[in-house]
Parts: C-alpha cells; sequence; structure tokens
C-alpha cells in the first residue's frame, strides 16, 4: 500500500493508527510525525504538484477540504483518475469517523475501529472532568488577528473549550469559522485570550501587539494577563493530536483555577 497524504491532519491521522511506513509522500506542510520529514513533498496544500503525486504511482492520496482551498486538488485527483478519499471533519465525532475511513481505505477496518474508540474514550475521559467545573472562564480563538477570523459553533475548537472546562465566546454563531472585528471581541470580553495564528510559528506572534489594539485594556483578558500564544499545530489540524492541545489547555486553566 502506497499511501500520499496532502494535508498534515492525514498525515497525522496516518500517524495516530501506526501506519506511517506506508505513506511514500506528504504535503510541504505535514511536520509530524518525526519520521515523514525524509520523506519526498509534493507542495504546499493549496497547489500540490499532482504531476509528482501521479509518477509516485499511489494507491492511495489522502485529501481534504479541512482547509478552503482544497477544491482545486480534488478536481485535479478525479481528473487523473488516481485513487483517492476526501476528508471534512469540524467536530471531534467526525474525527473519529475518520479515523475508521483512513484505516479501512488502507487495509485496516479492524484497528481503524480501535483506535477510533480509543481516541473517544479520551474524549470522554474531559468530558466527564468538565462537567465538574463550576465556574466556566470565557475563551477568545484568535486564528488571524486582520481580518478577525476565529472558530464558531460548528468547529471542534468550540468543542476542545468546552471539554477543558471553558467555553468559547462565539460558540453561538452556527458557523465553523467566524469574521469579525475587534470590537465585538472587546464587547465579548473573553476570561483568556488563545493565540493560534493559522499557519504561523509561536516566535512569529507577539501578544504584546495585542493589547495595544483600541480599548483591549478594558478587557479581563488583558488586565490578567492572561494571553496565550499556543501551537496553531495542536488546535488548528483536525487530527487526534487536538488531544494533546486539549491537555495543554486544561493544564493552563487548571493551574489558574488553583
Amino acid at each position: 500500500m502506497r499511501v500520499i497524504s496532502i494535508c498534515p491532519s492525514n498525515t497525522e491521522i496516518v500517524q495516530y493508527i501506526g501506519k506511517t511506513e506506508h505513506m511514500v509522500a506528504v504535503d510541504d506542510f505535514s511536520d509530524w510525525p518525526p519520521e515523514v520529514k525524509g520523506l519526498p513533498r509534493v507542495g504546499p496544500d493549496l497547489s500540490i504538484n499532482m504531476d509528482k503525486v501521479e509518477e509516485l504511482k499511489p494507491d492511495l492520496v489522502l485529501a481534504s477540504l479541512s482547509v478552503p482551498g482544497m477544491e482545486k486538488n480534488i478536481e485535479e485527483l478525479e481528473r487523473r483518475k488516481l485513487p483517492f478519499i476526501t476528508l471534512n471533519p469540524n467536530s471531534l465525532d467526525e474525527i473519529a469517523d475518520d479515523i475508521k475511513s483512513i484505516a479501512t481505505a488502507m487495509g485496516y477496518e479492524r484497528l481503524g475501529e480501535q483506535k477510533s474508540k480509543e481516541f473517544m474514550n479520551e474524549v470522554n475521559q474531559y468530558r466527564n472532568q468538565a462537567q465538574k467545573v463550576k465556574n466556566k472562564p470565557s475563551l477568545y480563538w484568535e486564528w488571524w488577528p486582520k481580518p478577525v477570523f476565529t472558530p464558531g459553533k460548528l468547529n471542534w475548537l468550540t468543542e476542545i473549550s468546552r471539554l477543558a472546562g471553558a467555553y468559547n465566546i462565539f460558540e453561538t454563531v452556527e458557523l465553523a469559522s467566524v469574521q469579525t472585528d475587534w470590537e465585538d471581541v472587546k464587547k465579548r470580553n473573553p476570561d483568556y485570550i488563545c493565540m493560534v495564528w493559522v499557519g504561523v510559528k509561536e516566535s512569529k506572534m507577539n501578544p504584546e501587539l495585542v493589547k495595544k489594539r483600541p480599548g483591549w485594556q478594558e478587557m479581563k483578558a488583558i488586565q490578567q494577563n492572561q494571553i496565550y500564544v499556543l501551537e496553531e499545530s495542536l488546535y488548528c489540524r483536525p487530527s487526534p493530536r487536538l488531544l494533546e492541545g486539549l491537555k495543554k489547555l486544561t493544564d493552563i486553566l487548571n493551574a489558574k483555577r488553583i
């Protein structure tokens, strides 16, 4: 089985089921697990080099719609009649389904069911813990600063917030991704600001610039210095590594509750 992943979250699901030995290439942004770093690269996720993909004669290409603009890759896979499956998860349940889908497509159906169940068991452990939290703080997740993009109700980060014993200040907006502005965020006055700029390394994000936004000095998160620069790879990709991000977020919030 020769597998090519053209999205980091797909690569991470293959790692979760323990079958990275089948991978013959990945997209430019797949940086986990470490063993894929030496594999051939087929380009950035929004402009995959399909000639290179075809040359590698894959038995399966793992595509995704989790990144806007991936549609053209899927159209090209169809045109070239390359074998592929497409994922498009927005929730943790859907990620669990994708674990099964990828494993089954690779010929490991029973393993997929086992790993999917393992993933959801861990999710449920956090859910049980979160139910015991009485005072749930509010979180503002910043995906992009200008224009402002943040997750809404139909995104896994709203679930992650709840599982950590908190809530997303945009959880009432019936969208996966919400475009808003600094004034709207200020009015919602979150307890915490979580900076997870998509595609940006933590070293490039400066909380001091956030504090200087008009009127933001009045916000609770700024006054209490509760701004966190977090790894976008642990929060912005729909893969089992979200559980690693969840643990980190839970530890941050629990330390503040003590």
